[in-house]
């Protein structure tokens, strides 16, 4: 039996997006008021925040390199109905009003896992909080973890691309994303067809593999307010220290013309080139 979620097939984990429903609609924490006094209490490395309209375009992980000098978070928030505004509150749960509900989460996330057959116990697993003005945009971007979205206020719709298409994300820009060397992402309109749209309302849920691209437009109508738990497994570990390896591989091989095999399309070349990076970073220190 599930905590916060209806019941799920783990074996779906990291293989496909899907949409489920949540158990969570109500909970004391996601409440308006609470968010309003726990969001300006946080240290303000937890608490990022744009105020401006986004394309689906834009290079999403440079949206909040620079603070907004006109505006506090506390206007941010206040303004939202009639603001162009984004907020992303990552590890909310550093506030004991979210500690439950993370724990909770977690011993979903692990039970799934657990199904699936990739580990038992979740690596570096946390919560974000995503506050939005009506009609605000999430730029097309990538997560470096496996993602479950849950929509709690406003609607949106969420559009998910499959893992590995090199049609959506090439290897080198897919590698270059995980290995934090360039997080821009090429985007044209027509790759939507290549992708699912869900249509999200409050008390839905979407699991998002990982690294599969998205990206996201609020409703016209309301402020949303969704968190998502990201999480690595065992299997997706392996999936992060192998496309490290192609990053720093596919460049020195380049040199003397020769060309590397993609992630993703061998387990057992996957798990030789993960292990090797595990090693390499050991020795030199490298994340």
């Amino acid at each position: 039996m599930l905590n916060c979620f209806e019941e799920l097939d783990g074996g779906m984990l990291d293989r496909a997006s899907f949409k489920c429903r949540h158990k969570l609609m109500g909970h004391p924490a996601l409440d308006f008021a609470n968010l309003a006094r726990v969001i300006p209490a946080l240290p303000p490395k937890h608490v990022m925040y744009a105020v401006k309209q986004l394309n689906t375009a834009d290079n999403f992980e440079k949206t909040f390199s620079k603070r907004p000098q006109d505006c506090s978070i506390e206007e941010t928030l206040e303004n939202l109905r009639t603001s162009d505004s984004y907020v992303m509150i990552q590890s909310p749960e550093a506030d004991p009003s979210f500690r439950d509900l993370h724990r909770e989460l977690l011993a979903d996330v692990e039970q799934l896992m657990h199904q699936r057959g990739v580990g038992k116990a979740a690596v570096n697993p946390h919560l974000y909080l995503f506050i939005a003005s009506p009609g605000s945009i999430t730029p097309f971007h990538l997560d470096r973890y496996s993602t479950f979205l849950l929509q709690f206020s406003g609607s949106k719709k969420v559009a998910v691309f499959p893992q590995w298409n090199e049609a959506v994300v090439t290897a080198p820009c897919l590698e270059d994303y995980v290995a934090y060397h360039n997080t821009s992402l090429p985007w044209k309109q027509e790759m939507d067809s290549l992708g699912t749209t869900y249509n999200f309302t409050p008390g839905e849920a979407v699991h998002i593999p990982f690294a599969a691209g998205h990206h996201v437009h609020n409703g016209p109508a309301e402020v949303s307010i969704s968190m998502s738990i990201i999480f690595n497994t065992e299997e997706s570990m392996r999936w992060r220290h192998a496309l490290n390896f192609n990053h720093a591989a596919r460049r020195r091989l380049g040199r003397v013309g020769l060309s590397i095999k993609p992630v993703g399309r061998s387990k057992l070349r996957d798990r030789v080139k993960a292990r090797v990076w595990s090693m390499y970073s050991t020795v030199r220190g490298v994340k």
